[in-house]
């Protein structure tokens, strides 16, 4: 008897539909073929002992089972269990009546029970467009799929509800979850806030100019002046995320397995902060099975690199591709996959290699021409494609003691969705600009042309700071995005005072 299951595989955060083709004929033999790796004809004898545990046996006959298309490479576990069923249904033990309506995917334990697997938003996303009525899959992601609408999504436990189910013997409800309002309630929730951080009022500002003109950004200071804790709260000022960004989002996670379980949708911008000691691919992503790397778990939300020039330098030049083109292509021999990057990169690094170059008390060790090293292990090319600059002092005791509460993050945001919502109409015939920090040279001379004033204190600026020229249109983006947060139609010449002030690092007399 010949049959048909379907399942599926991801490639990049896409799926495609595979069909898994059971024959079962007289004999006693087991092949399987269609490029499955080596996880997947394991798969043998973890059926064998589930169908044992359930309270089945495995079919004494010859199994031919065909994977198609054939020239797809199938890896993982996650084909147990529309294997199992493609093989109880081929030799007669349920109806194969129902099983071209539904998608299955599922890795089987020893004992029958179901572990979560990667990919199931897209793979729900592929069975709707496939005209699936339902999708099978382990509980533990059963909400994760469970966005998709039009398509009835069956959580199950164990293999024993599965063969009853498509035998008719038991009825499972769908998983339905309330997408919208799920995304909504927990859109505002952060365990941290702006308000909770003393002093640093300068800082807090870059903060939010980077977040209204979505401007890459770097903070330079010494040990425990608080970079890394105002970094980890610049998620709470960055507006909302829309439903279609938190659902490609969400697709990048599920892929990666990072969706967790009874997490329908991720309604609040990601946050990664990967060590220094990362290589290359884990940070743009690929390997034998190829995975999203750091750059695209950050898609639509912050990458933040604590101690930039201790990252191998390698790993910082990677970076340049897809911070210009919001998006990393793995190539292979075999293969090419495709992952979103659009991310804000946030930096923090020390001035020098003692920490203390600046520093108001504590008097830098470090020996003449160190901190002009240190600060080379970060390339030009990379620190032209951050924006901001900005230096960062320690919190002096009347500010750490103060017991009046800063500025909470609402506040903050409310100005920056303001902002936003400004260049949003800017660019809306634009077609992949979104914010300032994206506009090109074109775009720049029509949207961020300062006037007679203006121009003359950016010549200024230029000659007496030593300035580089690259600066020029970095001042220019700033400058924008500060006139938007003050609504301000034209950029004047305090608004490219400010901007210029953002460019520390490019002044040649810093750290010499």
């Amino acid at each position: 008897m010949l049959v048909k299951t379907f399942s599926a595989t991801v490639n990049g955060i896409s799926a495609t539909l595979i069909t898994i083709e059971v024959s079962c004929s007289k004999g006693v033999s087991y092949f399987l073929v269609g490029l499955a790796d080596v996880s997947v004809r394991e798969s043998h004898e973890r059926i064998v002992s589930a169908l044992h545990f359930s309270g089945y046996s495995f079919p004494n006959n010859r199994i031919v089972i065909n994977m198609a298309p054939a020239d797809i490479r199938k890896e993982g576990s996650a084909y147990d269990l529309p294997l199992a069923i493609g093989i109880l249904a081929g030799a007669g033990e349920i109806s194969a009546s129902l099983l071209d309506k539904y998608l299955i995917m599922g890795e089987l334990s020893l004992d029958g029970s179901l572990q979560p697997v990667k990919g199931a938003l897209p793979i729900a996303i592929k069975a709707r467009e496939e005209g699936f009525k339902g999708f099978v899959l382990p509980q533990q992601n059963a909400c994760e799929a469970a966005v998709v609408d039009n398509l009835e999504v069956i959580g199950v436990s164990n293999l024993k509800e599965v063969i009853e189910f498509f035998g008719g013997k038991r009825v499972i409800e769908p998983t339905v979850v309330d997408t919208r309002a799920e995304f909504f309630a927990k859109q505002h929730h952060y365990d941290v806030d702006f308000s909770d951080v003393k002093g640093q009022e300068n800082v807090k500002r870059a903060l939010e100019v980077a977040a209204a003109g979505g401007h890459n950004l770097i903070m330079v200071g010494p040990p425990g002046s608080g970079k890394s804790m105002l970094a980890k709260r610049l998620p709470t000022i960055l507006p909302p995320l829309t439903l279609q960004e938190a659902l490609e989002t969400t697709k990048i996670h599920s892929v990666a397995g990072k969706v967790g379980e009874r997490t329908s949708l991720i309604s609040q911008r990601p946050f990664r902060s990967p060590h220094h000691t990362i290589s290359n691919v884990a940070m743009v992503g690929g390997g034998s099975f190829p995975q999203p790397g750091e750059i695209s778990l950050a898609h639509n939300g912050v990458l933040f690199l604590d101690e930039l020039p201790e990252f191998n330098r390698a790993v910082l030049e990677v970076l340049r591709q897809p911070l210009e083109d919001r998006l990393i292509n793995i190539s292979r021999a075999k293969f090419t996959v495709e992952y979103p990057a659009g991310f804000m990169l946030v930096a923090s690094m020390n001035p020098c290699p003692c920490g203390y170059y600046n520093h108001p008390i504590k008097p830098c060790v470090c020996p003449p021409g160190a901190v002009q090293r240190y600060l080379n292990r970060i390339s030009g090319p990379l620190l032209d494609r951050i924006d901001i600059h900005i230096e960062i002092v320690p919190v002096p005791f009347d500010k750490i003691s103060e017991v009046s509460v800063a500025e909470p993050s609402v506040d903050v945001r409310s100005r920056v969705i303001a902002a936003r919502e400004i260049q949003r109409l800017r660019f809306a015939d634009a077609v992949g600009v979104y914010c300032n920090a994206q506009m090109s040279s074109r775009q720049l001379r029509k949207y961020a042309v300062p006037d007679t004033k203006g121009l003359a204190i950016l010549e200024n600026a230029m000659n007496k700071l030593n300035l580089s020229a690259r600066a020029y249109d970095r001042i220019l983006k700033l400058s924008r995005t500060i006139a938007d947060l003050e609504g301000a139609s034209d950029i004047l010449s305090h608004h490219l005072a400010e901007a210029i002030n953002y460019r520390n690092l490019d002044r040649e007399t810093w750290g010499s």
